[in-house]
């Protein structure tokens, strides 16, 4: 279906990225001369930002932030749950969100465990896989999410709506382009770590959007 176009095509420059990573220009320029794809763009970029400990403590923060969020939106669904004593009377976009929210836990779990690239530092346990980058992962998709799901949840028929709702966007917005800045400048991974990062978190807003088609118009009315 065409709704589904979006998620389907950043799903596949994910994969195609991937697999570029995992075999193009692959060295040993890693901590205890671990292999790097793209090795020279990632040294250039490493070494041009270097690292910085404000911008890992700020990202380390937002992954706080966005598990509360995830938790809000969960309490929202439990509490419908208990009302409405089944699961058809939970709201289907929670539904839908919840299931995203597996996605990204499988996915995180899964690629903190396969070493396609390793860290360009070395932390508190040695050499850790970094690719993608699942700390952008689990901020962007769950803030992006959040974006489309407040525009669900929150009525902005009044001044004081509309003032909540927007606030509550931008700030999605914000804390997703700093995390990127953020983690890119923090120097814990390597630019293409990022980029896969972004991308897999894209395709996972764009899913989510596709499942919610239903309520798109009015959505676009809200904003």
């Amino acid at each position: 279906m065409k709704r589904f176009i979006k998620p389907v095509l950043f799903g596949i420059l994910f994969v195609v990225f991937t697999v570029l990573v995992k075999f193009v220009d692959v060295l040993p320029v890693g901590p205890e001369n671990s292999l790097v794809g793209f090795a020279g763009v990632n040294i250039w970029v490493h070494q041009l930002l270097g690292t910085n400990s404000y911008g890992y403590e700020l990202t380390q923060m937002f992954g706080v932030l966005a598990l509360l969020a995830a938790a809000a939106f969960a309490l929202l669904g439990l509490v419908q749950l208990i009302k409405g004593k089944s699961l058809r009377k939970v709201d289907s976009r929670l539904l839908w969100l919840g299931l995203v929210y597996i996605i990204v836990i499988i996915l995180y779990v899964l690629f903190e465990k396969l070493a396609i690239n390793y860290r360009p530092v070395i932390l508190d346990e040695g050499l850790e896989p970094s690719y993608p980058s699942t700390h952008t992962m689990l901020i962007l998709t769950i803030f992006g999410t959040a974006y489309r799901a407040s525009g669900f949840f929150i009525k902005n028929e009044t001044t004081k709506g509309t003032v909540i709702l927007t606030t509550i966007r931008t700030f999605c917005l914000a804390v997703m382009a700093l995390t990127i800045v953020g983690r890119l400048l923090s120097g814990v991974h390597w630019f293409t770590d990022i980029v896969g990062g972004v991308l897999v978190s894209l395709a996972l807003i764009t899913l989510y959007q596709s499942l919610t088609p239903s309520t798109a118009s009015k959505e676009a009315a809200n904003e």
